[in-house]
């Protein structure tokens, strides 16, 4: 069941009403009290003076009865006295003629009190004849002389408070209520004004609101409130609009940028950031967080843990050398920059080397071809022999026709990247079509190839190209990787813009790993021979590398833990 709210009105009336109903409770007792204690002493000192008289016309007396019975014809009618000597018998009363059956009254409270203060009154039932008595007795010499008036209606009524004093009372405290009502509600306009504003200000519909806030302390508070929401509100716009221009440049980084909070917490980062961690750290995932545990990242740690603001380091992994750099904010909060400083061969020494490369590649199958025709040509072969030197010869010219397609497909994607058509590529269906292109190779090899990504992934891009990508990866698995490989494809990452492929496979791998940041060079190979003797061109991971920076990725290259080589790179959405 929904509670009532009360309204702040409602709790404001009511804290005052309980204030004021405990004042005015208070007020009330405490003047009935102290009326009543005057009315009392005023009725003690009326006893005191019987009292009094009866000691004088005792000790004046010759008779003590005759004494007392004529002194009572003076006192009212009601009056009851009694005289008790020091050892608290009672040697004469009024009202019980046989003292016999009286007991000791040393433990009376107002002969108690006497015998102590000089005098003592007290209200009780009389224990001879069930009467109650408003007792006063005082002390003498030699004896008590004690007072009593019968604690009827008429001495009740005597000791009773005036009730004009509290109806007085009363009448004040409903105006004070009515006065406290009006206040109340005075504030609570003011109060509801303000949370009306502050619930349009959650629906956003603050500009289109008029406010009409009172013209008093808490309307101008109102005012100054509402000014300064609506310039909150503005510098809000302008700093989510630079934190969007900022976001959309740290995605377009070629650092690797990851933001934390003081409690190292993920706050941001970029795509390139984690494919940087997971080169350096030979572990596919997209966990930031791991540069905290993880031991190549010790000197980064202690910075961390010091008082330092600035902090810079290298950490050579894999071939690579990456460059990394923390800055701490004002708010504890830190950057963590990755950014891959291998020194790459600048572009005017890779224009220089081309031809020399090319007539290097090009030299072998054509002394091979002019060697075989030759030897046709000048030479009386039988046909079989013939026939074996022209299809060595045809097969030296598929190796040209080969370069010379991959060259040519380099020089399009650097020259004429506007004629590449662009699509969306299904990639399941893409690496379908690929197992079925290599099946006999693969089966030659005893080579699989696995992946397990969700049918409906599309990236945005050339079709041809793509699949040239990952042809040629698995072309590289099944030239140099060995028999008995397992081939797998999969996606560890994505953001906004794009998915992260992993490509590993479970070979041979690359010993020595100044190897790796030179593998997707020109006519790069780890030794010499090695492409020929396997059919290639030396282009295959060249055209990779040019075909993913064409469409806005990176890619790398690691040995696994477990042995091969994983390729990590990033295709649009």
């Amino acid at each position: 069941m929904k509670s009532i709210k009360t309204s702040y009105k409602q709790k404001l009336f009511f804290y005052f009403f309980i204030i004021f109903a405990l004042f005015t409770a208070g007020v009330i007792i405490f003047e009935q009290s102290r009326e009543r204690s005057y009315k009392t002493e005023a009725l003690e000192e009326k006893l005191d003076a019987y009292a009094n008289i009866a000691d004088v016309a005792i000790k004046n007396g010759n008779n003590q009865q005759q004494t007392i019975d004529s002194l009572l014809t003076l006192f009212p009618s009601n009056i009851r006295l009694s005289l008790i000597d020091r050892k608290g018998v009672v040697v004469f009363d009024n009202v019980v003629s046989n003292l016999s059956v009286l007991g000791n009254h040393s433990d009376r409270p107002e002969v108690s009190s006497a015998l102590k203060n000089g005098a003592g009154s007290n209200v009780r039932k009389s224990a001879s004849n069930e009467q109650e008595y408003l007792y006063y007795a005082k002390r003498f010499n030699s004896y008590f002389v004690r007072v009593a008036l019968p604690y009827d209606i008429s001495v009740q009524n005597f000791l009773k408070a005036d009730n004009f004093f509290l109806y007085f009372i009363i009448g004040l405290f409903i105006i004070c209520l009515l006065l406290i009502s009006y206040v109340a509600g005075r504030f609570s306009k003011s109060i509801e004004q303000l949370r009306d504003f502050t619930v349009s200000a959650e629906k956003g519909l603050v500009n289109s609101m008029i406010i009409g806030f009172p013209d008093d302390e808490l309307g101008e508070i109102g005012n100054k409130i509402a000014e300064s929401y609506k310039e909150l509100e503005q510098q809000k716009r302008k700093v989510t609009l630079e934190r969007e221009k900022l976001l959309q440049h740290v995605h377009s980084s070629d650092e690797g940028l990851c933001f934390f909070s003081s409690d190292r917490d993920v706050e941001f980062y970029n795509g390139l950031f984690i494919q940087y961690l997971n080169t350096i750290i030979d572990n596919a995932h997209g966990n930031p967080e791991l540069i905290f545990s993880n031991p190549l990242f010790t000197e980064l740690n202690s910075f961390l843990s010091s008082s330092e603001k600035y902090f810079e380091t290298q950490i050579n992994k894999q071939g690579k050398t990456f460059a990394i750099r923390a800055n701490i904010f004002e708010d504890s909060g830190f950057e963590v920059v990755i950014n891959d400083i291998t020194t790459q061969e600048k572009t005017r020494l890779l224009k220089q080397e081309m031809t020399g490369n090319i007539a290097h590649e090009l030299r072998t199958p054509v002394t091979s071809i002019r060697g075989y025709l030759e030897t046709v040509l000048e030479q009386k072969l039988d046909s079989d022999k013939e026939r074996e030197f022209l299809t060595k010869a045809y097969n030296q010219v598929v190796v040209l026709s080969d370069l010379i397609q991959d060259i040519g497909l380099i020089t399009k994607i650097e020259e004429l990247p506007q004629s590449f058509k662009v699509e969306k590529i299904n990639i399941n269906n893409l690496l379908s079509n690929l197992k079925a292109d290599l099946e006999i190779p693969l089966t030659d090899r005893v080579i699989s190839i696995e992946w397990n990504i969700v049918d409906s992934i599309t990236v945005n891009g050339n079709v041809n190209l793509i699949y040239s990508v990952f042809r040629n990866l698995t072309d590289n698995v099944i030239r140099y990787a060995g028999n008995n490989v397992k081939i797998t494809v999969a996606i560890y990452n994505e953001d906004k813009d794009f998915y992260y492929f992993s490509f590993a496979d479970n070979g041979i791998g690359i010993a020595d790993e100044s190897h790796l940041n030179r593998l997707f060079e020109r006519f790069y190979r780890i030794n010499e021979g090695r492409t020929r003797d396997s059919g290639g061109s030396g282009l295959g991971l060249s055209i990779v590398k040019n075909a993913v920076l064409f469409h806005r990725g990176t890619i790398t290259v690691k040995n696994r833990q477990d042995g091969g080589l994983e390729f990590l790179f990033k295709l649009p959405k």
